[in-house]
């Protein structure tokens, strides 16, 4: 299995400073800072990032699962809100909310959420981010 990459480079002090994300694909570049981080300003952060690469991770993960247990989705959909909060002092990742839409013909709502809640727990970003509190709410539509 492939090693993936990505860089980042800071420029400067924490608030003042300045810095640009890039995946090593090329896929995606961009700036943060200190107010596209822990205030409204514009530009990504690692937060997004994070989010993005589970909300794609589940996604497919979901996807084989179901695939596996013989019923091949149509579309699953999934976004990711992290929380950054201050913890004893420290910005802390507290908590992921994985928001699961699916269009999978042929399935139960007990056959799916048994699906749903297996690849939360088994894709590879979220047994990456196991002290994390990661809640699930995933539908048919």
């Amino acid at each position: 299995m492939p090693t993936r990459n990505a860089n980042a480079v800071w420029r400067g002090g924490l608030k003042d400073g300045s810095g640009e994300v890039a995946l090593g694909s090329g896929a995606f570049s961009g700036p943060y800072s200190f107010a596209s981080r822990f205030e409204q300003a514009g530009g990504s952060n690692p937060e997004e990032l994070l989010g993005a690469a589970h909300a794609g991770c589940f996604s497919m993960a979901l996807a084989a699962a179901l695939e596996r247990a013989g019923h091949q989705a149509d579309e699953v959909k999934t976004a990711a809100e992290v929380t950054l909060e201050m913890v004893d002092g420290a910005p802390t990742i507290t908590r992921i909310d994985l928001v699961c839409r699916a269009v999978v013909p042929g399935i139960g709502e007990a056959g799916f959420q048994e699906q749903a809640e297996g690849a939360k727990k088994n894709c590879p970003v979220s047994k990456a981010l196991a002290g994390t509190e990661i809640h699930l709410d995933a539908k048919l539509v």
